[in-house]
Order: structure tokens, then C-alpha cells, then sequence
């Protein structure tokens, strides 16, 4: 397991929906993951209702900020098809069976697999999709921009560009 891992997994669950499940875990977030602490301390002062609105306005609108890997890669094209079903391959020989709502080249499913594996393979070979996600989101100006600076800084070879 990469030194990384308890960062993976709690930037994972920092960059899914804000439910009442996640609003309980900040504490324990803020304690395993110091490198999350500006976004934790954020998501622990703002309201549910406004969080879970800044998080919908974020990224369920447009794909500018879009947390699906594949997408920064392929767009909306044939090839991204095949990259799903890689993913889920990549999933399986791993002895994981990918079974979220989501597809799987969501990033929060790939910082989980990669912090239960310690493969950090899938994010390094989308770095540049996440380095162009990182950097729109500090454009937009929004919190989940140092989520993605924790992330790619943690990469292997993880300067950020």
C-alpha cells in the first residue's frame, strides 16, 4: 500500500456527492489527511444546502470540470467506450470488481482502487486530464481546487505543471 493511500482515499470521498455520510467523516478526514485540511475545514463551516449547491454548480453542469478520466482523454468519442472497459479490466485483474453507479473512470473510484491496490498507474497516465481539471477548478475559484492540488502533488513524479 503506497504512502499515499489514506490521501487517495480521503480526496475520493472529498470529490463525491456532500451527503450526510460525508458532512460525518470531516473529522476524521481532517485528522487522516492533513494535506486536505483547507477543503475539510470549508466543507465543515459550510452549510449542507450550500455545499451540496456549490457542488452540483461545480460539476454536474458542464463538463469543464468534469471528474470522469476518460473524458479529458477521448471526449465524447468511440475510443472512450473502449477506455471504460479498460478500466473496469484494469479493476478486475486487480481482484476488484468495479459495481458503482458511477462509470468507472470516475475519480473518486480510481483514488479508491488506487488507494487499495497502491497502482498508481490510472492517474499517472490521466495526469495531464488532471492537471487540466486542477487547473479550471482553481480558475473557477472553488475548494475542490486544493483536492486536486493534494492529489497531483502526491503523484509519482508529481510536480505539478
Amino acid at each position: 500500500m503506497p504512502s499515499d493511500a489514506v490521501l487517495y482515499q480521503a480526496a475520493a470521498l472529498c470529490l463525491t456527492y456532500p451527503d450526510a455520510d460525508f458532512r460525518a467523516r470531516l473529522p476524521l478526514l481532517r485528522e487522516a489527511a492533513p494535506q486536505l485540511r483547507e477543503f475539510v475545514d470549508h466543507a465543515a463551516v459550510t452549510p449542507a444546502q450550500v455545499l451540496e449547491a456549490h457542488y452540483v454548480q461545480v460539476f454536474d453542469f458542464k463538463n469543464r470540470h468534469s471528474l470522469y478520466l476518460s473524458w479529458w482523454q477521448d471526449g465524447d468519442t468511440r475510443r472512450r467506450g473502449m477506455s471504460l472497459v479498460r478500466f473496469k479490466d484494469l479493476y478486475r485483474a486487480a481482484g476488484l470488481e468495479f459495481t458503482g453507479e458511477e462509470l468507472p473512470d470516475f475519480l473518486p473510484a480510481v483514488l479508491e482502487f488506487t488507494a487499495r491496490t497502491g497502482d498508481t498507474g490510472l492517474l499517472t497516465e490521466h495526469r495531464d486530464g488532471l492537471e487540466q481539471l486542477r487547473s479550471r477548478l482553481t480558475d473557477f475559484g472553488t475548494p475542490y481546487a486544493s483536492v486536486l492540488d493534494a492529489v497531483c502533488a502526491a503523484l509519482p513524479n508529481g510536480m505539478r505543471s
